[in-house]
C-alpha cells in the first residue's frame, strides 16, 4: 500500500477486509495472472451481444470540459495522497467534454451483461433488488461491462442519437478516470462535496449499513445532475493508484508494478471525511466486494 492512502471503515485498500489504521508503505507487485487478466479485458476481450437489442441503458449526463485544479489542496480533512507536490496542494489537469452515466450502474444493467455473456460474475453481485448499485464487483468485472456495453450501443439503432453520433467519431464506453470523476463531482469551483462544503445526509448514504437505489438524493446544488456521486458505493475508475501529480498519459505503463485501482466516492458505511470529492481509495483488480460499484463514462478517443 502506498503512503498517504486512506483506510475506508469496513473497507479494503488491498483486496482484503481491513480496520481502520494509520496508512501503511510499501508496494506490491500484481500477480501474474492478474495482471494477465486485466490486461486481456482491457483490450482484447469479446463477448456475444444480448438476444433482444438494447440492454437497460445508462442515463448520460454531459460533462463540460475544463481545465480541472485537482487535488484537496489547504483542505484540512485530506489525506496525504489528495495533495499535489505544489503551493497549493493542487494542479491542473485539462479534461476534455465527456459523457457520464447519471447513477451508479445498477444490478439490473450488470445482469443485463452477466445474462448476455455468460460472464463468471460474483453470485451475490445480482441477488440484490434490481435499482441498487451492483457491488461485489471487481475492476475486471467493471471494465469487461464496458466494453460489452459499448458494443451493445454499436450494434442497435435504437442508441440515443448523441451516443450513436460520438461513438462513429471513435467515441468509448469506458470508467472514467480519476481526474474526469473529479471534475463531474465537483466542476471547477474547489467544493469539497457534490453539492457544497458541509457533510449532508439528505444528499448522500453514508454512515449506515447498506447502499440505497440510485438516485434516491436529490442534489439542487450540485453543478450537473448526478446522483450518488459521494456515498452509496465505491466506484471504480480506469486509472492505476499512483502519487500526484497525475496525468493519464502513463495510466497504461508499468502496470506490472501497480497492485491497486483507483475508486472514487466513498461507501454506505463512510464517515463524512471519505466522501469528500478529492478522496482516493484503492484496491486490488480482483477486489469483490459488499461497498465497491462503479458507474460508466463516454469518452472521446485519446490524443
Amino acid at each position: 500500500m502506498d503512503r498517504g492512502l486512506p483506510e475506508s471503515r469496513g473497507g479494503t485498500m488491498n483486496g482484503s477486509p481491513t480496520t481502520p489504521q494509520p496508512p501503511r508503505a510499501g508496494r506490491r507487485r500484481l500477480p501474474a495472472a492478474a495482471l494477465t487478466l486485466a490486461l486481456a479485458v482491457m483490450g482484447t476481450m469479446r463477448a456475444p451481444m444480448a438476444q433482444g437489442g438494447l440492454p437497460p441503458m445508462p442515463e448520460w449526463i454531459d460533462v463540460a470540459g475544463a481545465t480541472l485544479a485537482m487535488g484537496a489542496g489547504t483542505d484540512p480533512e485530506a489525506y496525504d495522497n489528495e495533495r499535489w507536490p505544489s503551493a497549493t496542494g493542487t494542479g491542473p489537469v485539462p479534461v476534455a467534454g465527456f459523457l457520464l452515466a447519471r447513477t451508479e450502474t445498477t444490478v439490473a444493467q450488470f445482469g443485463a451483461f452477466a445474462v448476455a455473456t455468460g460472464w463468471r460474475s460474483e453470485p451475490r453481485a445480482l441477488a440484490e433488488a434490481p435499482d441498487l448499485p451492483v457491488t461485489f464487483v471487481s475492476w475486471t468485472d467493471a471494465v469487461a461491462y464496458t466494453r460489452w456495453l459499448e458494443r451493445a450501443l454499436r450494434s442497435t439503432p435504437s442508441a440515443p442519437a448523441v451516443v450513436r453520433d460520438r461513438l462513429a467519431a471513435g467515441w468509448h464506453v469506458r470508467l472514467p478516470t480519476e481526474a474526469q470523476w473529479e471534475l463531474a463531482a465537483r466542476a471547477t469551483d474547489g467544493r469539497r462535496y457534490p453539492w457544497g462544503n458541509e457533510a449532508r445526509p439528505d444528499r448522500a448514504t453514508y454512515n449506515t449499513t447498506g447502499p440505497t437505489p440510485v438516485g434516491q438524493h436529490p442534489c439542487p446544488e450540485c453543478v450537473l445532475p448526478l446522483a450518488d456521486m459521494s456515498g452509496n458505493v465505491w466506484e471504480w475508475t480506469s486509472s492505476p493508484y499512483q502519487p500526484y501529480p497525475f496525468t493519464a498519459a502513463d495510466d497504461r505503463t508499468g502496470l506490472e508494478a501497480d497492485a491497486l485501482w483507483v475508486m472514487r466516492g466513498g461507501h454506505f458505511g463512510d464517515p463524512p471525511r471519505l466522501l469528500r470529492a478529492t478522496a482516493r481509495g484503492a484496491a486490488e483488480p480482483g477486489a469483490r466486494r459488499a461497498f465497491i460499484g462503479f458507474r460508466v463514462a463516454l469518452v472521446p478517443p485519446a490524443r
